[in-house]
């Protein structure tokens, strides 16, 4: 299959949950509780790297804001359909997934942005000799998928090479970067610079990182919601990007209780390698915001429409005043 028919198959998979859907429902609030339920998927599995989530939770910001918050673990391509399709109010998703979703008549905003540095990166043994970018000239790279992050930071990488897809050789490997690596199947892999380079570097291997956020600014992960949301109920926009990046900024205030606070909501956290974990931490938290908590610098995403139109993965560009908003943060 080739490169653009993957990705427009993914975008037809978001399309159809969109046109599927059921009519639009709205959170009730609990009688109970007298919370609003509010099911938030994040795109990965369970894991030290959405410990803002985890101490926002534990520490009732949420609750205190009137939400009742339960995190669900589903991919972001289906988090981003049901926000879409006003299924669900909110999800964590990628900036690029905004503007694919949009140029798709997918009414999402992006209101809160979570990591201001694009997460991906291009990683290879010492060995290699890849110290440059445009070392990757020739060489096999293996990735992930064709859509998505991975891909999108791939192409912002090689296009900061000055080269062409043509000039590598790209190889579909599935989520194995590391093992594909260090068994010399791959020159280089596409990874979340948050996992593979942590495990490679605690397994003693020596690398070659290079990392998005170094050569251009890309919109990150961040909360998105629905123009419905945005219309009928600003206020409970307002106060879940709040209760939000007041667990970002208790995280960075102190990672050594953002992880004892991980250790409750991950599975197995507290068998596993410390050290390493700390570290996957510590470098997600490299990724936040360096000034205003939740700030989408226009810049940003700017350059990623500009890659994707360059891509073909969008035909024109958007109105970018409504694929994000900065009218909601504290």
């Amino acid at each position: 299959m080739s490169k653009k028919i993957t990705v427009i198959a993914t975008v037809i998979i978001i399309l159809a949950i969109f046109i599927t859907a059921c009519a639009p429902q709205k959170a009730p609030a609990s009688p109970e509780s007298g919370l609003t339920p509010i099911r938030l998927p994040v795109g990965f599995i369970p894991n030290v790297q959405f410990a803002p989530l985890y101490v926002a939770i534990e520490k009732g910001y949420y609750r205190d804001a009137g939400i009742d918050l339960t995190l669900d673990y589903s991919q972001e391509v289906d988090g981003v359909a049901l926000v879409g399709a006003n299924q669900l109010s909110f999800s964590i998703a990628s900036g690029e997934q905004v503007l694919l979703g949009r140029s798709q008549n997918l009414p999402i905003t992006y209101v809160a942005n979570w990591y201001q540095q694009y997460p991906v990166g291009i990683v290879s043994l010492k060995e290699k000799g890849i110290s440059n970018l445009s070392d990757l000239k020739g060489k096999k790279i293996g990735t992930p998928v064709l859509s998505g992050a991975s891909y999108i930071g791939l192409r912002a990488l090689l296009d900061a090479a000055h080269l062409s897809e043509a000039d590598v050789t790209l190889d579909v490997i599935g989520f194995n970067q590391t093992e594909a690596l260090t068994a010399g199947q791959e020159d280089a892999v596409v990874v979340y610079i948050t996992n593979e380079p942590i495990q490679l570097e605690s397994e003693g291997y020596e690398i070659d990182l290079h990392r998005v956020a170094d050569y251009v600014q890309l919109v990150g992960n961040g909360l998105i919601t629905n123009e419905t949301t945005l219309e009928e109920n600003p206020e409970l926009v307002r106060k879940m990007v709040e209760a939000s990046l007041k667990g970002i900024q208790d995280t960075m205030a102190d990672p050594e209780e953002a992880y004892q606070i991980s250790k409750k909501y991950v599975e197995n956290l507290a068998q596993a390698d410390e050290t390493v974990q700390m570290q996957v931490l510590k470098t997600s938290l490299e990724l936040y915001p360096s000034g205003q908590p939740g700030y989408s610098d226009p810049t940003a995403w700017e350059n990623m429409q500009t890659l994707l139109l360059e891509m073909g993965l969008m035909t024109k560009p958007l109105d970018l005043a409504k694929a994000y908003s900065n009218d909601f943060l504290p």
